[in-house]
C-alpha cells in the first residue's frame, strides 16, 4: 500500500493543481499509466503512477491546489486492502472530494486486466470517451492501438476509415468529434488532412442565443451576467499568463545567481548537412521530408554523449552525469512563456523518428498534454529561435542541469576557403555551461563536435 503524490514537475514547481482525476476508486493501474492531470504555473501535464494496484481513495479534489509531496490518492496491492481502516492513510484533505472503494472479500477475484493497451492509449480513450471493453484490439496479442481508438471515436462520430487521410488528421478528428466523411480534403487524391480538419472545425458554430420564446416555469428569474464575470477568462488568462512569467522569472532569477555560466559561439558549416537533405527529400512525399532542425537537434544529443560534462546535473555540491541524452527543446506557448519538454533517449532515435517526436512534443505542450517524464528529466535543453528570423540566442541554464544550446537560423552567407570566396549555408550554435563542471575547452570540444557530426550527415 502506498500514496500518490503531487510530484515535482520541474526545478521551479512548489505546487500543483489537480485538474482531472484520470481514475476512480476501484480502478486497477499498473507502473506508468496516466492517472491525473496537474495543472502547474507553466502548463499542464498527464501524470503516471509509479506503483502498481488498486485505487482505494481519491484524497484531492478537482480544482484543489496543494504542494508538491502531498498524497493525492491511496493505492493499495489487492483489492482486499481497499477501505482499510483510516489509520493506515493519509487523512483526506477534504471530505467531501475524498472517494472511499467499499470493502471486498478477501477471496474475490482481482480485477479483470482486459486486452493489452499501452498507458498513452488508454490515456487517448479515457480523453475520447471510448470504451475500451467494446474495441478489438488489432495489436499484438490483441493489443488496443491508437489506430483502434480512433476508428472507435471515428465511428461513433459518424466518420469511417475508408476515407483517405493522415494518422494525425484522423487523431485530430476524433479529438474534436468530427466525423471524416463530412470533410472536404484536399490532399492527393482527395486525402483528408489537418489543415482540412482544423478548417472544419472552424465552421462549426458556435451556439447563439435561444429564439425568444416563453418564460420558463419558476417563481424567481434568473439575474443577467454581470460585466465582471463576462470579463473572468479574460482577466484568468492575464493572470495565468503573469504567474507563468512570474515562475520562468524567478527560476531564471535562481540560475544566474547561482550558475557561472560562461558562453561559447561557433558558425556552423552546413554545407553537406544541407545537401545531402536535400538529395533525401527529393525522393520523399512533402509530409515525409526532414528539416535542419532534426539534424541540428540530432548532432547536438549525440556530441553530448561524447562530451558528457554538458549532459547531466548539479545538484548537491557535485555534478552528476548522464548515460541518457534526454534533449529538452524550448517551446514557445501561444498564451506565453515557454516550456521546455525533453525528447528522452535523442542520440539514439533515426531521425525521422527524432522529428516525428518533435512535432508531436510541440503539438502536445502547446495543447498542455504533457507528460510529467517530460518535463522532469531533461538533461540537456536546446532552444531554436531561427525560425524567427534569430542569428544568435545564448540562453540561461535551467537548473539543474549544466548547459543550454542555442541554435539560429539556417542562412546563406559568403565564405573564403583556400583564396576562394564562395557561398555557404550556415548557423551559429552558443553554448551557455556551468564553470563549475566544464570550461572553454570542454565547452569549445562540444561545439567542435556537433560541426563534426554534421559534416557526415548520412551517420546522424
Amino acid at each position: 500500500m502506498g500514496d500518490f503524490l503531487m510530484p515535482s514537475l520541474g526545478a521551479d514547481m512548489q505546487h500543483g493543481k489537480l485538474v482531472e482525476w484520470l481514475v476512480k476508486p476501484g480502478d486497477y493501474v499498473r507502473r506508468g499509466d496516466l492517472v491525473a492531470v496537474v495543472d502547474t504555473d507553466k502548463t499542464v501535464m498527464d501524470v503516471e503512477s509509479f506503483q502498481e494496484g488498486v485505487v482505494a481513495d481519491l484524497l484531492v479534489g478537482i480544482g484543489e491546489t496543494v504542494p508538491v509531496g502531498t498524497p493525492l490518492a491511496r493505492i493499495t496491492q489487492t483489492p482486499a486492502e481497499v477501505g482499510s481502516p483510516a489509520h493506515e492513510a493519509p487523512t483526506p484533505r477534504a471530505p467531501t472530494t475524498a472517494h472511499t472503494v467499499k470493502p471486498q472479500h478477501p477471496d474475490a477475484p482481482g480485477p479483470a486486466l482486459g486486452p493489452p493497451i499501452a498507458p498513452p492509449v488508454r490515456h487517448l480513450a479515457h480523453r475520447l470517451g471510448v470504451d475500451t471493453g467494446k474495441i478489438q484490439g488489432t495489436g499484438k496479442d490483441g493489443a488496443i492501438t491508437r489506430a483502434d481508438v480512433e476508428h472507435a471515436m471515428a465511428a461513433r462520430a459518424g466518420g469511417t476509415s475508408r476515407v483517405r487521410s493522415s494518422p494525425r488528421a484522423r487523431r485530430l478528428a476524433a479529438e474534436l468529434g468530427i466525423g471524416l466523411s463530412t470533410v472536404t480534403g484536399t490532399g492527393p487524391d482527395g486525402a483528408v488532412t489537418v489543415a482540412d480538419v482544423q478548417g472544419a472545425a472552424a465552421k462549426v458554430p458556435t451556439p447563439g442565443p435561444p429564439e425568444p420564446g416563453p418564460p420558463e416555469p419558476g417563481p424567481v428569474a434568473s439575474a443577467p451576467e454581470s460585466p465582471a464575470k463576462g470579463r473572468a477568462p479574460s482577466e484568468e488568462a492575464r493572470e495565468r499568463v503573469a504567474s507563468l512569467r512570474r515562475a520562468i522569472g524567478a527560476l531564471m532569477t535562481r540560475s544566474k545567481q547561482t550558475i557561472p555560466h560562461y558562453y561559447l559561439s561557433t558558425t556552423l558549416d552546413l554545407r553537406a548537412a544541407v545537401a545531402w537533405m536535400q538529395t533525401v527529400n527529393a525522393h520523399r512525399p512533402v509530409a515525409a521530408r526532414l528539416v535542419p532542425s532534426a539534424l541540428l537537434l540530432k548532432a547536438a544529443a549525440l556530441a553530448a554523449r561524447d562530451v558528457p560534462e554538458v549532459n547531466g546535473f548539479y545538484d548537491d555540491g557535485g555534478f552528476r552525469p548522464s548515460a541518457a541524452v534526454h534533449l529538452g527543446v524550448a517551446v514557445a506557448l501561444r498564451r506565453g512563456g515557454l516550456v521546455a519538454p525533453a525528447i528522452h533517449d535523442a542520440e539514439t532515435l533515426p531521425l525521422d523518428v527524432l522529428m516525428e517526436q518533435l512535432r508531436d512534443l510541440v503539438s502536445r505542450a502547446r495543447a498542455g498534454r504533457l507528460q510529467r517524464a517530460e518535463m522532469a528529466d531533461p538533461t540537456l535543453t536546446v532552444t531554436n529561435l531561427g525560425d524567427l528570423g534569430v542569428d544568435s540566442v545564448y540562453g540561461v541554464i535551467y537548473p539543474p542541469q549544466v548547459a543550454m544550446v542555442g541554435l539560429g537560423r539556417v542562412m546563406e552567407q559568403p565564405w573564403a576557403e583556400n583564396g576562394l570566396l564562395g557561398v555557404r549555408y550556415a548557423a551559429i550554435a552558443t553554448l551557455s555551461a556551468d564553470h563549475r563542471v566544464s570550461d572553454g575547452l570542454r565547452g569549445a570540444r562540444y561545439l567542435a563536435r556537433i560541426n563534426e557530426l554534421l559534416q557526415e550527415p548520412e551517420h546522424l
